[in-house]
């Protein structure tokens, strides 16, 4: 099978969810031509509100190639949302598993069957105080050297201004209209990889390159410079240092970067306690 249809639970779905995000959103989609009108793909994505998993899913329903995401298997089990997740093929991750290449067995045998999954690369919303890609987990990498399918790297912004990061419903901000800007790359070069044993090492070099070009195309969009370094996400017992300098994600740092205020910085913070 080259290409998977979109299906019921997905028409129903772009029934339900479309004529809000087009009321209350402007979109500017880019690089839909980089999406593969055949074959499976693997999409790696950034994460920067609860919002733009459907910024997203919007972007690529547009294209006729609807992804599968990898989600956690209670979400399968909750109600209405779980019917979906289960009627619209998407793929359960059990966190207890040790066996990495296990979990993500059903992505690899959706992109051989010529299908789209959609990574998060970062696991969760970005802790970044500046809204920038944090550092990547390895589950894109495993699965892209495994299928050696194209990895396209879409960046999208807007949603986290509208629904910042751990916003309370008091916080959201839709008016005025907010822009969801989502740019699809070309496909990362990964050829230098494969063939490779896929230690740890090689693991960390595929993803920090996944997440490279993942970061170039959010910069574009942002019209500023890629950062120097990439946030990595530790808890606060990690990220204490000897020397005593502060934490690096700050309440009154994080309450500084766009899309982000003092109360959701002030969340983020006991998020990382709990």
């Amino acid at each position: 099978m080259s290409r998977r249809r979109i299906g019921f639970w997905y028409r129903l779905a772009a029934v339900v969810a479309k004529p809000p995000l087009v009321v209350f959103f402007k979109r500017d989609w880019r690089g839909m031509e980089h999406i593969p009108a055949d074959g499976g793909f693997i999409t790696v994505v950034n994460h920067n509100s609860y919002l733009d998993p459907l910024s997203y899913a919007h972007f690529q329903y547009n294209t006729g190639r609807v992804p599968r995401f990898l989600a956690k298997v209670a979400l399968f089990k909750a109600g209405a949302v779980g019917s979906f997740m289960r009627g619209a093929g998407q793929i359960p991750v059990y966190r207890e598993s040790a066996d990495a290449v296990g979990a993500f067995r059903a992505a690899v045998e959706a992109i051989n069957d010529g299908e789209c999954v959609a990574f998060y690369p970062e696991g969760t919303l970005t802790r970044d105080p500046h809204m920038w890609p944090m550092e990547g987990k390895t589950g894109a990498a495993r699965v892209a050297l495994l299928t050696k399918a194209p990895v396209i790297p879409v960046a999208q912004w807007g949603a986290n201004l509208a629904v910042p990061p751990y916003a309370r419903p008091k916080e959201f901000r839709f008016l005025p209209r907010k822009t969801l800007t989502v740019q699809a790359g070309p496909p990362v070069d990964l050829s230098e990889f494969y063939g490779c044993e896929p230690t740890a090492d090689v693991l960390r070099a595929v993803t920090d390159t996944l997440m490279d070009a993942l970061t170039v195309q959010l910069a574009e969009i942002r019209g500023e410079p890629v950062p120097v370094e990439r946030y990595t996400h530790r808890s606060r017992a990690a990220e204490r240092r000897t020397d005593g300098e502060p934490d690096r994600d700050t309440p009154a740092r994080a309450a500084e970067a766009p899309g982000r205020t003092e109360e959701t910085a002030r969340k983020a913070e006991e998020g990382e306690k709990a």
